[in-house]
């Protein structure tokens, strides 16, 4: 865990509301693992006063400036604008310093090389799931069931399909690919692949449904939780969940930025889960 102050590389909108940012980040590189995040803060302005948490897209090298001169190591985080904090980083452009804390959490396990996978995403859910895609993609057939309510919150279909990665779309008003839930799909590809492990993050119904889908078949399923974060260190405890066995009377809370936000869906308590969640709050 490093925490830096640095500058953004590039802030591109991608979609409609959606915005890629490139960040220097010196040392994140070998350190990045996939399903973690960072703790964002612009330096420029008092407010938003808390940091923000993101999940990290990618992490990758840039040329040198010149001759005998290390490679830039970067980030890559994508962000929806829906909230006074992402409405200050959608005007950022290169040069604008930010300070990142990271990397934090812990990430995906990657499984059995020989295992089919499969990753479900939706909207921003689709963040995590590039490196680990990335680092699968090497040993394991991987493919991705994009999901989203219209077609502006399919993003990065480009970037997964150049690593290989078998990728469908649909979405619930039918503007892009088949019209519909991904947990549709979901089950389709389930009853065709039924040893395939599953690894899924987006807004909280989508993961309770993927989780009662793989419950009920007894599939392997790996999920990363959205969460309100305010420290992002489990200092603050306000991003906790309840794990499995938690009870009134035997208490059993885990901190999602330290004890996730990848938990296998074993550790979680499902009947209580769904009421304490919402989509990335902590992103507003």
């Amino acid at each position: 865990m490093k925490n830096i102050k640095t500058i953004v590389l590039s802030n591109q909108e991608i979609s409609p509301g959606y915005f890629r940012m490139k960040i220097l980040s010196p040392g994140y590189c070998e350190s990045a693992q996939p399903g973690q995040f960072v703790m964002f803060r612009v330096q420029r302005s008092l407010p938003p006063l808390l940091r923000r948490p993101f999940g990290i897209f990618r992490a990758g090298f840039l040329p040198a400036d010149c001759d005998d001169m290390p490679a830039k190591e970067f980030i890559e985080i994508i962000y929806k604008v829906v909230g006074s904090g992402t409405e200050i980083m959608e005007g950022l452009h290169h040069g604008d310093p930010v300070e990142l804390l990271g990397p934090l959490g812990e990430g995906f396990d990657l499984g059995a090389p020989e295992e089919e996978k499969i990753l479900v995403g939706g909207g921003i859910g689709l963040v995590p799931l590039y490196m680990l895609a990335e680092k699968m993609v090497e040993n394991s057939k991987v493919r991705l069931l994009m999901g989203g309510r219209t077609r502006d919150d399919i993003i990065t279909v480009t970037e997964f399909e150049r690593l290989g990665v078998e990728t469908y779309v649909s979405t619930e008003d039918g503007s892009l690919g088949e019209e519909g839930l991904v947990t549709r799909v979901l089950e389709r590809k389930l009853d065709k692949y039924p040893n395939a492990a599953v690894f899924a993050c987006g807004p909280m119904p989508m993961i309770e449904a993927v989780q009662k889908i793989c419950d009920s078949r007894g599939t392997s399923l790996q999920v990363s939780l959205e969460a309100l974060m305010a420290c992002g260190v489990g200092a603050c405890l306000g991003c906790v969940v309840k794990g499995e066995g938690h009870s009134d009377a035997e208490p059993r809370y885990l901190c999602t930025c330290t004890s996730g936000p990848v938990f296998r869906a074993e550790e979680l308590n499902w009947e209580k889960e769904a009421a304490n969640n919402s989509e990335c709050g902590g992103c507003k």
